[in-house]
């Protein structure tokens, strides 16, 4: 069965190779991967470098226009120029798909100096692609009656994704019934005689079941089939069964059961399976289309650019433009660990020798001993990763087909190729594209320790900007992840950003309220400061804008649904100017710990309720809360407020179509200017008379 229905095609078009004046990326128009986007660039002064790469060029030479390098050469050439600081320095890319079989690494040797920057941009008219995949070709017929199609693959090659036309295709799965199975602490029993026929099957240890529940999409890979007892690996099916949302015991009375990843499941078009020892990789595509017709792509690598330093040595004034970066896939959930999801794409792994011998029956909704991992949780890798890094800038790019997170911002050393994490300031994100993107678009901001009370002031990840980006199709694989997620950040900006097909839209915050000063009374109770530090310092979270964001088509993947969310303490926080329509869950949710936010001037369409705040528990830090002078057409939901001094001043509710011309106002401004607009974004000049009165050129 297909997991998730992928009807809109994405075509990435190039015309041309670059044509740019010799000595200047001068005036550079760049059309951002077919999707109608194009930006003027300025010429470098004449002191300035300009040197050229192309996916044919060369490993030697100076890398000129005549004569351009291949990317890794170029790298190379850059720093020895760029160590001079005399000037900035550009790399133009010339036209084409750069395939590359490793990760591409930007130390501090890399970047600008003297205040001078490194750029790395498109030429004229020219749509480059940084891809760690490859093309896969040589298709023949391997069952005609079903429609399946093989090709061949290196031998022991492993992936999780396949990009069919820029769409991320679907792995071969079967959908569940909750009766189907009786879940065990050792793995399952068979109930449905139907099913009978998976103890034939081969590679019974390449079998996953995945859950999705109230929160969580979690994913178990299966060690062995008998009769109708179906044995999991360890450690992955203890660490499913145990905390919050578990596969036994989800919060979500009627969550959803498949297994995924056998050939015998390849039953539905643009399903596929890849067979490692085999070399083989089997895919059915729509009727009457051959796949020799389709670009289909396979991911060779976890991480494509990997940008940080040390603290002692940032990575500094570094800027990536008009470029496109795709084709990765993380291969950690096929893995004995599986993916154990707990929260938003923080997952545990490994064994926990704590976990008590009954944790299935006793911890399947929490214990104090399982309280205890809360502070050793992991994040997902990005295809491209910030840490240890200062005065970066992601300008009119293109992130698509990343079975990883797409852009990773500070997150913590696990998450991060060099294994130095956070760190990351001042950095730009400006007019981006995410699409078909496995997990999370952005991911700012650690989870861990160091993440909220840094152990080292440089750690601290400040000044973060995410503006004018379109984010669509998010989170096609980890279906838990969200648009854009800022944790532990000091003033991250996010404004006037479109999202869009997704289930999770913006995040902020993390860890409950347990990490801000004075702890949480909830957590105590739950026996988590027998293990955790309780701090009596504020976290680095703190004075974020998130306004002028237009949210829209959000799935109903899961119940507890927030599209403009937080956990814990964020003082001096406003969330303004946003508009949410056509959304499925809360609109504005302050979830536990949510302190000193301010939410004013925003519009809800049908949304309800279009406010909730997780102030159910005594204790739990949900206070001291305004929303004011919001619109809305639904309910509050807002327990003990005035005990908790969460404050509802001035709000209006709104009947029908009847919003008044300040909400329109807002309305019409939300989402990315129009200078930064693609085919994937709502045009609203169109949406309504009212809103053609209304500029919305400028960001907040």
């Amino acid at each position: 069965m297909t997991l998730m229905s992928r009807t809109r095609e994405v075509s990435v078009r190039r015309k041309g190779r670059w044509r740019a004046a010799a000595g200047s990326a001068s005036a550079a128009a760049l059309l951002l991967s077919g999707l109608g986007t194009s930006v003027a660039q300025a010429a470098p002064p004449e002191k300035d470098q300009v040197y050229y790469a192309s996916p044919d060029g060369r490993d030697h030479g100076q890398c000129q226009e005549q004569h351009p390098c291949s990317l890794e050469h170029a790298q190379g050439v850059v720093r020895h120029t760029a160590a001079k600081g005399k000037g900035d320095v550009t790399v133009v890319l010339a036209d084409g798909t750069y395939r590359i079989d490793r990760p591409l690494e930007f130390r501090a040797q890399d970047g600008g100096r003297d205040g001078h920057t490194v750029r790395w941009t498109a030429a004229e008219g020219a749509h480059p692609e940084i891809t760690g995949s490859t093309q896969l070709t040589g298709w023949q017929q391997y069952d005609e009656a079903a429609n399946i199609y093989v090709a061949d693959t290196p031998a022991g090659f492993e992936t999780r994704q396949l990009y069919v036309d820029g769409v991320a295709a679907p792995r071969a799965a079967t959908s569940l019934e909750l009766s189907d199975l009786t879940l065990t602490p050792t793995g399952m029993t068979i109930n449905n005689p139907a099913l009978a026929y998976l103890a034939d099957l081969p590679d019974q240890d390449r079998i996953e079941f995945e859950s999705l529940g109230d929160f969580t999409d979690r994913y178990s890979p299966v060690e062995s089939i008998e009769g109708d007892t179906i044995t999991m690996t360890q450690p992955a099916w203890d660490n499913n069964t145990w905390g919050w949302d578990t596969v036994q015991n989800s919060l979500l009375a009627d969550s959803t059961w498949f297994l995924v990843n056998s050939l015998s499941f390849l039953d539905e078009a643009e399903e596929w399976y890849v067979d490692p020892d085999a070399g083989k990789l089997y895919y059915k595509p729509a009727d009457g289309v051959n796949p020799q017709d389709l670009d289909i792509e396979l991911p060779r690598v976890e991480t494509l650019v990997s940008i940080g330093g040390t603290y002692d040595a940032p990575v500094s004034h570094l800027e990536f433009s008009g470029l496109t970066f795709s084709g990765t896939s993380w291969l950690g959930p096929s893995s004995a660990e599986g993916y154990v999801s707990q929260q938003i794409g923080g997952y545990i792994k490994g064994e926990y020798d704590y976990r008590p011998a009954d944790a299935f029956e006793n911890c399947s909704r929490g214990c104090d001993p399982y309280e205890r991992t809360r502070d050793s949780w992991h994040q997902i890798p990005s295809g491209v990763q910030v840490s240890a890094a200062d005065n970066i800038t992601f300008a009119e790019n293109t992130f698509r087909n990343l079975g990883t997170a797409a852009l990773g911002i500070g997150n913590d050393d696990n998450a991060m190729l060099t294994g130095t994490g956070l760190g990351a300031s001042n950095i730009d994100v400006t007019g981006n594209v995410f699409t078909e993107i496995g997990a999370h678009a952005l991911m700012v901001g650690g989870i861990r320790a160091d993440a909220h009370h840094p152990s080292d002031p440089r750690m601290t990840n400040h000044d973060i900007r995410i503006a004018n980006n379109t984010i669509s199709d998010i989170a096609v694989e980890y279906q838990d992840t969200t648009g854009i997620l800022s944790t532990y950040v000091t003033r991250a900006q996010i404004v006037n950003n479109e999202l869009s097909d997704l289930a999770y839209a913006i995040d902020t915050g993390y860890g409950w309220g347990i990490n801000d000063a004075g702890g949480s009374q909830e957590y105590l109770r739950r026996g988590y400061y027998q293990y955790n530090p309780l701090y009596e310092t504020p976290t680095t979270l703190k004075d974020n804008l998130i306004a002028g964001n237009l949210v829209h088509d959000i799935q109903g993947d899961f119940a507890d649904s927030g599209n403009i969310y937080n956990l814990s303490a964020s003082p001096g926080t406003v969330i303004e100017n946003n508009y949410l329509y056509n959304v499925h869950g809360v609109g504005l949710y302050l979830d536990e710990g949510s302190r000193g936010i301010l939410a004013r001037n925003n519009v809800l369409s049908g949304v309800n309720p279009w406010v909730f705040t997780n102030a159910y528990s005594a204790g739990n830090g949900t206070n001291d809360n305004t929303l004011q002078e919001n619109w809305h057409t639904g309910g509050a939901q807002m327990p003990n407020a005035e005990e908790r001094n969460n404050r509802l001043i001035d709000n209006v509710l709104v009947s029908g179509d009847n919003w008044p011309s300040a909400a329109w106002e807002v309305m019409c401004a939300a989402g990315v200017a129009p200078e930064y607009r693609t085919e994937l974004n709502v045009n609203f000049g169109g949406l309504d008379p009212r809103c053609q009165t209304v500029a919305a050129t400028e960001t907040p």
